[in-house]
């Protein structure tokens, strides 16, 4: 009997809890969707930004620009390996502003440093320098 009596109530508590689980499910799909699409956003600018990279390293004129590495000292302070697209030198007994071209160049070339060993000797400096693009 009591059943009977609060029928309409229990139904309409039914409802709502219902309704409830519809708001908090449509809110967690709403967050999920604004997720990914920032993920997305973000993966299209890396891609952008890998596209650009490859642009820039597939340029004819940086090979070139790296070959002036060799005649910025003079010859008999340098030692110099290049093989594809990989450069290995070797810098010795320079002095304070041939170190600073030298730096200067080298952190304006569109290229991945792979070693920048840079000692000081006395009042001189020897450096190792290692790229490729």
């Amino acid at each position: 009997m009591t059943w009977k009596r609060y029928q309409n109530e229990l139904i309409a508590l039914a409802a709502f809890v219902l309704m409830l689980i519809g708001y908090g499910y449509k809110t967690a799909q709403v967050s999920s969707q604004a997720d990914t699409m920032a993920s997305a956003k973000h993966s299209v600018g890396e891609i952008k930004e890998v596209i650009s990279l490859q642009k820039i390293w597939a340029d004819k004129k940086t090979t070139k620009n790296i070959d002036k590495l060799q005649t910025l000292i003079p010859a008999s302070k340098v030692k110099w390996s290049s093989k594809s697209k990989k450069v290995t030198a070797n810098y010795k007994d320079l002095t304070a502003i041939e170190l600073n071209n030298l730096v200067t160049k080298i952190l304006n070339l569109p290229v991945e440093i792979q070693k920048l060993k840079i000692q000081k000797i006395a009042s001189f400096y020897d450096v190792e320098f290692k790229c490729k693009w």
